[in-house]
């Protein structure tokens, strides 16, 4: 399957006289001269195509003359993700557990619907209704690891609640910049999204209670490993509390993570979600799952315990 990525950006325009009556993926490529008729299918396939505000499926739905057209590309290779059995770490009659890969939006986006994690849990289930899906937790698209669903109406309101009233232990691995102020500590702010710049930042009023704590694992020459205690959840939390406290993510550039790393291109932001712990919402039986880290993390743990002399140490 070809792995080509389109242009990021949102396109609008008015179908024209010309196009009227056309197959959908025709009058598109037909509109836009640079988007072949095979990558308007895909695109449409994918979800990000909208007529008058509403996302077609259809590549043989017919256009009609001033309808509003909008292409929302999101610069993503154009293949669908699949949920498979590989990446399950736990599945009952009531939840999911999944480990899911960086890269993979975890909720519906109106550049995509298919080929995120929520739709790939619905065709992997053959759910066909929302009502059977719960999905209380999400992942940042480049985040790896541990992402729960519930997968019955009996688990939804309860781990809902687990979640809202912070019943769940959330522990991630970040490899950040710099050195943390402690080697152990804790950041408390009210946090806010900046929907100009899509970042959210500590402000003094108005935002939300948000508390991050952490441990360093392992120092390196100009770097470390932590593990992260989310007591809160909210949008971009572990990104903005380490960026604010000089130490963002490797990888993270949104955040001033830096991209490279002793000649090592960093491909993501270093975030990996290791463990989830709850009790499970309709037996009440204690549940802990856990991820390991993705081949990339590795990669780039392994190339800082190289250039800093150390090897693998143990978790105090």
């Amino acid at each position: 399957m070809s792995d080509k990525v389109l242009p990021r950006g949102v396109y609008r325009f008015k179908i024209s006289p010309d196009t009227t009556g056309m197959r959908l993926d025709q009058a598109l490529s037909a509109e836009l001269p640079w988007l072949s008729r095979g990558e308007a299918k895909r695109l449409i396939d994918l979800g990000g195509v909208h007529l008058d505000g509403r996302r077609m499926r259809r590549c043989s739905q017919e256009v009609l003359p001033g309808q509003n057209a909008e292409l929302h590309i999101d610069g993503l290779p154009l293949e669908v993700f699949e949920l498979k059995v590989q990446h399950l770490l736990y599945r009952d009659k009531y939840l999911m557990v999944i480990n899911k890969p960086a890269g993979v939006a975890t909720q519906p986006t109106p550049a995509r619907f298919q080929g995120t994690l929520y739709a790939a849990v619905q065709k992997f289930l053959g759910i066909r209704n929302e009502t059977g899906l719960g999905m209380v937790q999400r992942l940042d698209r480049d985040t790896s690891g541990v992402l729960i669903f519930s997968i019955h109406p009996k688990a939804h309101k309860q781990l809902t609640a687990a979640f809202c009233e912070h019943r769940v232990d959330k522990r991630y691995l970040a490899l950040v910049a710099g050195t943390p102020p402690q080697t152990s500590g804790e950041f408390r702010s009210l946090l806010a999204r900046r929907h100009a710049t899509n970042r959210t930042v500590s402000v003094a009023r108005g935002g939300k209670p948000a508390i991050t704590r952490y441990r360093v694992l392992e120092q390196f020459v100009g770097a470390a490993m932590v593990e992260v205690e989310l007591l809160t959840g909210r949008s971009h939390q572990i990104r903005a509390h380490f960026s604010e406290a000089g130490c963002p993510l490797l990888g993270d550039t949104a955040y001033g993570g830096p991209a490279m790393w002793h000649e090592l291109s960093v491909p993501r932001q270093m975030l990996h979600s290791s463990e989830l712990s709850l009790k499970h919402p309709v037996s009440a039986l204690e549940c802990c799952w856990q991820a390991d880290l993705p081949e990339d993390f590795s990669t780039i743990l392994d190339r800082l315990r190289a250039a800093s002399g150390t090897c693998d140490q143990e978790r105090s």
